[in-house]
């Protein structure tokens, strides 16, 4: 088993098929713990259905996975609990009636409550909040999130904040558990080049401190280990099964049927209904 900060991240021939056909395929890569990851590839390429899956949240179909030192799908409750998902639509995303300050102070309620030790447990009550403050603190610095700044400060609703103020609140929602692995699902949706320039910044910096970052993007950054889901980002034919090797893995949706390649959201969300986490 690995350290306990950073998780590294494999697969080979890794695939997923849904009721409508292969949602992605061929997915061979290797990530050493505190890597910066780029699931790389358009909407319904199977991005996120992937993402998921390696974070112990859908089963796939076909290859060999590791998360952590964990095997996927047989250790998925495990490796569930190292790994935190940031902002994915339709699984973890961030209530717009609540405040910063009320998803902050539920979560960490929740991580005090489930996540912490027996031992962490049995300290005093004041001991206790000063941690979950402390730690709350630690993880919007990580995140780059400065409250005070915010228009009503804490009293902010999640409506009212702009795309990358809404990131970083869910990255630092994600960091408070402490995850030796962080998935982030459209990284760059509705950012301009400014603002996407600060979104990687944001995710360069927490995998330099240690925790293993997956994003989903349309476009990676040049010193990221890029993976991508749609076969025209490969050097081979769709569906062939002899992955790429080097940092640039490629996972290519099967094309013996046109009919069955999953080209759209919908398609994608169906999947997810079908294959359910585990």
């Amino acid at each position: 088993m690995e350290s306990p900060h950073g998780a590294a991240v494999t697969a080979e021939s890794l695939g997923m098929r849904g009721p409508r056909g292969w949602v992605f395929r061929n997915v061979t890569f290797s990530a050493a713990p505190g890597a910066l990851v780029a699931v790389e590839g358009a909407s319904g390429s199977g991005r996120t259905c992937l993402l998921l899956a390696l974070t112990g949240r859908m089963r796939t179909t076909e290859g060999r996975t590791e998360t952590g030192g964990l095997r996927l799908p047989k250790q998925a409750a495990a490796v569930r609990a190292i790994a935190a998902l940031g902002p994915v639509p339709m699984v973890s995303e961030l209530d717009p009636a609540f405040t910063v300050a009320e998803h902050l102070g539920e979560r960490a309620l929740l991580q005090g409550r489930y996540g912490a030790s027996l031992r962490s447990l049995l300290r005093p009550r004041a001991e206790r909040r000063a941690a979950a403050t402390a730690r709350v603190d630690e993880a919007l610095e990580a995140a780059g999130l400065d409250i005070a700044a915010l228009p009503k400060a804490g009293r902010t609703s999640v409506r009212d904040l702009e795309r990358l103020e809404a990131l970083r609140l869910s990255v630092a929602l994600a960091l408070i558990g402490k995850p030796r692995l962080l998935a982030v699902d459209d990284t760059d949706l509705k950012l301009s080049d400014a603002e996407r320039e600060q979104a990687w910044a944001l995710l360069r910096s927490v995998a330099a401190g240690g925790t293993t970052v997956l994003a989903v993007c349309s476009e990676a950054p040049e010193d990221a280990l890029v993976v991508r889901t749609d076969a025209a980002a490969g050097d081979r034919a769709p569906g062939t099964d002899d992955g790429p090797t080097g940092a640039t893995a490629a996972a290519a949706p099967a094309t013996d049927d046109p009919t069955t390649t999953i080209t759209t959201d919908e398609e994608t969300a169906d999947a997810f209904a079908e294959t359910g986490r585990s």
